[in-house]
Order: structure tokens, then C-alpha cells, then sequence
């Protein structure tokens, strides 16, 4: 589900385990791909193929690619570790370079010590920079999803960007809230970090189940996702500012859905930033056809949810 993608794991020893904490509170359940956010309307997307939300037509991620000229950033939410999703990442990566964009990649998988290891990717086999980045501690799903992006990436000499923060750092915000953190964290990270944005805080509800209310660990969560996505975004704004991008550079975020869904995730923090924007496709699974609120994104990729 998206909510794993999206505000669990930071309760968790990895991305993949639930939570060790959850609201009590029964709630209604509310559908995350459904809400009025943005743009009115909803739009019917197919499995098998990428949907223009705006016209209701499939389109292909030389779409995409050409939906991002005069833009600085385009937004791949994805469901973690699904194959077609990584797949089609890579195929819009692909088609973005061959439109002759200088396209950056900056990657939610890895967090801003390994940016090191990201710099020298090109040069090391994939062995090599599986043990150095530490892949396993860093994400906790197999590789080989995500080698079709890394495949792409070492095809093209792509510069790759470690998104992430610390992963306790966002443990420590969702148990103790900001006040929790560590100097030396703090003076790593934004000093304007926006707790009030009540779109972002519906997203946020919605993927946890509908649950309601302020105050303890739901009001603790939610500023552990602001952390990381205003973390994220201040990533971007770091390796895009020394030195200066040329106007063809294109910086493409891979991140959960969650973190980029309604433009309220990464995206919004970039733009209130007034480092650019761009679209967004967010990518989910079902084997029937879905009906999407047109403000989830841009575009929207159902891949076929597997048999069995």
C-alpha cells in the first residue's frame, strides 16, 4: 500500500516493517488516490499504461519527457520494490536523456553520507558499489528491483544524489517530535520547516488509515514526514545550487508516492523554495481499473497487480 511507501517505515529498523505504534482511534476509511486536492474532476487510469490526468488519453514517457521541457524537476512516485515501476522510472529516465536533457538523479533510497559513493557510481562495478553504499542497510529491498534505474543511470554517466537523511534521525522526530533532535542534526537541516500546510496534513491522514486528531504520536508522525520531506527537498536545493545548473540540467526525484502525491510532498517544499518545479507521476498497482482524483498528479502509471 502507499502508506507503507510513505510515513511507516520511520517507526521501523526498515523500510518494509510496519509500525511499532499506531492510533487507536477507529476511523472511516479514506481512499489517498481519491481526495479533493487540486484540480476537480477524476480520471479513470488502465492498468498497463501511463494516464494523462489532465485529458484522460494513455500517453508514453516520451510524454512525460517532453511534459517536462522548461522545467527543473520531475517528481517518479513509486510503490517500493515493484518491478514495472522501477522499469518504467528507467524508461522515462531513458527518454528525458535522449530528448537532450542533463538529467540528475536524486534517489529517496540513499541518505546524504553515501553521496560519496553515489559520485563515484559510474566507475564501480555493481558489486563494488553494493557493498560500498552499503545497499542492504541503506534500503532493506532487493537490488535487482531497482538495477533497470542504476542500469540507466551507468548507461548515460548520470549523476546520482543521496536524498535521504539519516534514517534515526526521522525515527527520533516521529517518536519525540522536533524538539528531539540532536544539535548536530539540527544544524544539518532546514531552519523553516512548514508544519501547517493542511493539504499536506490530509495526504498524510488519508495514508494512515483516515485517522484524525492532534497531539501525541499521530502529531510526532506527522512531523517526522515533514522532516523527511523537507529534507529532501533541501537535498535537492544543496547539490543544484555549487555549481550553478544549466537551463537543460533536469533533477528527477524517485521517491515513495507518498512523498510526492496532490504536489504536496517534495514537490510543494522545492516550490516554496522557489527552486522550480515540474510533473509528477505517481504509480500504483491494481489489476482493474482505478478512478483517481485529477490533483493526484500529473500523470498516473497502474502497473497490473501480480497473480498469486
Amino acid at each position: 500500500m502507499l502508506a507503507a511507501a510513505f510515513t511507516f517505515a520511520l517507526l521501523a529498523q526498515e523500510p518494509a516493517q510496519e509500525p511499532t505504534q499506531a492510533p487507536a482511534t477507529p476511523a472511516p476509511v479514506v481512499n489517498p488516490l481519491q481526495l479533493a486536492i487540486g484540480r476537480e474532476g477524476q480520471t479513470v487510469a488502465v492498468p498497463g499504461r501511463i494516464t494523462n490526468l489532465s485529458t484522460g488519453t494513455g500517453i508514453l514517457p516520451e510524454d512525460v519527457a517532453a511534459a517536462c521541457d522548461g522545467k527543473r524537476f520531475l517528481f517518479l512516485g513509486e510503490q517500493h520494490a515493484t518491478t514495472p515501476h522501477q522499469m518504467m522510472q528507467a524508461a522515462i529516465i531513458d527518454a528525458c536523456v535522449r530528448r537532450g536533457r542533463r538529467v540528475v538523479v536524486g534517489l529517496e533510497m540513499f541518505q546524504r553520507p553515501k553521496q560519496n559513493v553515489l559520485g563515484a557510481f559510474p566507475a564501480l562495478a555493481e558489486t563494488e558499489f553494493l557493498q560500498r553504499s552499503e545497499w542492504d542497510k541503506q534500503w532493506g529491498f532487493d537490488y535487482s528491483f531497482y538495477r533497470p534505474v542504476f542500469d540507466v543511470a551507468r548507461k548515460h554517466h548520470l549523476p546520482l544524489v543521496a536524498l535521504n537523511i539519516p534514517r534515526d534521525w526521522v525515527r527520533t522526530v516521529g517518536r519525540g517530535g522536533m524538539s528531539a533532535l540532536p544539535p548536530e542534526a539540527k544544524a544539518e537541516l532546514p531552519t523553516d520547516m512548514v508544519l501547517d500546510n493542511a493539504q499536506h496534513r490530509q495526504v498524510f491522514t488519508s495514508l494512515i488509515g483516515g485517522h484524525q486528531g492532534t497531539g501525541g504520536s499521530i502529531d510526532n508522525m506527522y512531523a517526522a514526514q515533514v522532516l523527511w520531506d523537507e529534507a529532501m527537498a533541501d537535498t535537492a536545493v544543496r547539490f543544484l545550487r555549487y555549481p550553478k545548473p544549466s537551463a537543460n540540467t533536469l533533477f528527477v526525484v524517485i521517491a515513495g508516492s507518498g512523498h510526492v502525491m496532490y504536489n504536496q510532498g517534495i514537490n510543494w517544499r522545492l516550490q516554496r523554495r522557489k527552486a522550480g518545479d515540474g510533473p509528477t507521476v505517481v504509480m500504483t498497482e491494481s489489476s482493474e481499473p482505478i478512478t483517481v482524483s485529477n490533483g493526484l498528479a500529473d500523470f498516473v502509471f497502474v502497473s497490473p497487480k501480480p497473480r498469486g
